[in-house]
């Protein structure tokens, strides 16, 4: 057989497994993009194998738990899906979907290091017939750069016995329209067989597809989506200080902005960026931007707007607090909101942690109320290190000893009205408790 019709023979045979939910699929790192797509293709009819480095989550997974929250333990135990926390079942996957976390190292550079130790890891158990789709955020050449070399050293040759894919994940936690049944699916391809491969393995459980031609686009589209909005809430950022040295409310000012029926999308300011993508990935860009020679300016200047919004938080709380005669240093201060954002208990990237770390600095008594984070978690934000606080109950008592109360992520639930009620002062980073009432309580 000539070798174009021994890849069209690989590629083929690979896609009619799929087609009948004979491929068994393997998804490896089980958090928020990885676990709803394990789950997904396990209730579109695949066999799918899991894979994470954490043994709780193994451990849970494999007694029918779930150990994300917002996802219900009757998906995991319905799934039938197996976990491992080593990678020897992956020679059973005729597919390998990578989502491992891409966070930025100390100096704001990428660290793809879970990607290379997940490869590392799978090269043992890669074998001809299989495909290999990276969905982690990163920079465009990635998937070329990691993923070929790994398969090249195997001895598959791509786009013929084996298959290089890019589709990046656009999971939205806390969103029930954010999940990768209702999100249209980028799709790219080391070679037009690895394309159609592609094509295959996400149509039976995307909301759509948008095949690009090359790994690249679709690398730097992902990139590209959610340095939009980084870009935007930098500047609705430094529309939200200028507002305020002008004495105006900027989120009047954007609600009056946004009657314009063309040309305007309302953005929303806020304490910082956080989570997995939107607070990184304009680093990402940014770094490539560099190795090319090229300028980035517009998206160095908001990764570093809103990388000063949470000192700009603890500013307009220090002079909340002269404005009392109390100084900040020894000053009672309660944290609303541990999370990056309401309704999951998420806290990478958070800015309530660096808002947190400041305030430690300057020597406030510092406690914090999350109902979905118990537990001050250990985070990069503090060097890997997780202070010994636990959530406080959000009650009179609680908010009536404090000097200030700073709202930083209002989640679902949290009585806000007894906050205003309450504390003696109120320093709000988000609008949510703009408009009168009693109480004191300070925009920031």
């Amino acid at each position: 057989m000539d070798g174009f019709h021994a890849s069209a023979g690989w590629r083929d045979a690979l896609i009619a497994r799929i087609a009948a939910r004979q491929a068994r699929i393997g998804v490896v790192g089980l958090g928020y993009a990885g676990l709803p797509l394990a789950l997904r293709f396990a209730e579109t009819g695949f066999a799918v194998e899991g894979f994470d480095i954490d043994p709780a989550k193994v451990s849970a997974i494999e007694a029918g738990r779930s150990p994300v929250h917002g996802i219900a333990d009757a998906r995991v135990a319905a799934s039938a899906m197996r976990a491992h926390a080593d990678a020897a079942a992956a020679a059973e996957c005729d597919a390998l979907v990578i989502c491992v976390p891409t966070p930025i190292g100390p100096h704001k550079e990428p660290d793809l290091s879970a990607v290379r130790d997940t490869l590392a890891a799978l090269a043992p158990h890669l074998r001809p017939g299989q495909a290999i789709a990276l969905e982690s955020t990163t920079y465009p050449g990635t998937t070329e750069e990691l993923v070929l070399p790994v398969l090249a050293a195997a001895g598959l040759h791509v786009g013929h016995d084996a298959f290089a894919i890019y589709s990046p994940e656009r999971e939205d936690p806390g969103n029930p329209e954010g999940t990768v049944a209702r999100v249209p699916k980028l799709v790219g391809g080391a070679t037009p067989a690895c394309l159609a491969v592609g094509r295959a393995l996400y149509a039976p459980v995307a909301g759509g597809l948008v095949p690009v031609s090359s790994l690249a686009v679709a690398e730097l589209a992902k990139c590209y989506e959610n340095v939009f909005r980084a870009v935007n809430i930098g500047l609705v950022n430094e529309l939200k200080r200028i507002a305020h040295a002008m004495h105006l409310d900027v989120h009047e000012v954007i609600d009056a902005a946004a009657t314009k029926p063309f040309g305007f999308m309302p953005f929303r300011p806020g304490p910082g960026l956080g989570g997995h993508c939107i607070p990184v990935d304009p680093y990402y860009l940014a770094w490539k931007a560099r190795e090319l020679g090229v300028p980035s300016d517009f998206v160095e200047l908001a990764g570093r707007v809103n990388d000063a919004m949470p000192a700009y938080a603890v500013m307009r709380l220090r002079d909340a607090l002269d404005d009392r005669r109390t100084p900040l240093r020894g000053a009672r201060i309660l944290l609303l909101g541990l999370a990056y954002k309401p309704g999951v208990p998420d806290t990478r990237e958070s800015p309530t942690v660096e808002i947190f770390r400041l305030l430690e600095e300057r020597g406030a008594s510092l406690t914090y109320h999350d109902p979905l984070v118990p537990r001050f978690p250990a985070t990069r934000r503090l060097h890997g290190t997780s202070p010994a606080l636990e959530s406080v109950p959000l009650d009179e008592p609680t908010l009536a000893a404090q000097d200030a109360v700073l709202l930083v992520t209002p989640q679902p639930g949290m009585d806000l009205e007894l906050v205003r009620r309450a504390a003696p002062l109120v320093v709000d980073t988000r609008g949510a408790m703009r408009g009168p009432g009693p109480g004191v309580v300070v925009a920031a």
